[in-house]
């Protein structure tokens, strides 16, 4: 890779971290997808923390990717595809603030083109629902524990089984095209 290119990060929040790592990890111009929490008021929080509700954080993704090759807006794209962004109280199954979907910005030209993004779907008419998912300012992004990374590679099976729970149908219903 040419060490010249400019990078830049996105981080999503959008229900169990383990699921939202996979869409992500193969586009293009995507270099890596980190799972991690983010928002809450614990530095350095385990997962046992962050699953208590007491620490503040969300579960969420954080994605290096190369923008000449995936724009951010294209990222956003992606991100409302794979997430319910009618559902403030969690995704899925997965259920609580820790579980709430999130658009962490880290500039203001990422900020204007979340809010555009999530407007242009309000507008869409492809939910009956409000689109309720927040838009907040990137916080410290704390690297979760290793086993956490990769998950869908290292446990294939459990993943598919967290996937069936809603997520795949979900997007089956609002995204597939409709003959």
């Amino acid at each position: 890779m040419d060490e010249t290119k400019k990078l830049d990060s996105a981080i999503f929040a959008g229900g169990c971290f383990w699921c939202m790592v996979e869409p992500f990890d193969s586009l293009p111009g995507v270099v890596s997808v980190t799972s991690g929490y983010t928002g809450g008021h614990v530095a350095n929080p385990t997962y046992e923390q962050v699953k208590s509700q007491t620490t503040g954080h969300t579960e969420a993704v954080k994605i290096v990717f190369d923008p000449e090759l995936m724009p951010y807006e294209k990222l956003l794209d992606y991100y409302w595809q794979v997430t319910d962004p009618t559902d403030a109280s969690g995704q899925f199954q997965d259920r609580g603030d820790n579980y709430r979907p999130v658009i962490f910005y880290n500039s203001p030209e990422q900020q204007a083109q979340a809010e555009k993004s999530k407007e242009r779907l309000a507008q869409s008419g492809r939910f009956d629902d409000p689109i309720v998912t927040k838009i907040e300012p990137a916080a410290p992004f704390y690297e979760a524990e290793d086993y956490h990374q990769d998950f869908y590679k290292k446990n294939p099976d459990r993943y598919a089984l967290e996937e069936a729970q809603g997520r795949a149908k979900f997007i089956e219903d609002h995204w597939k095209q409709k003959d």
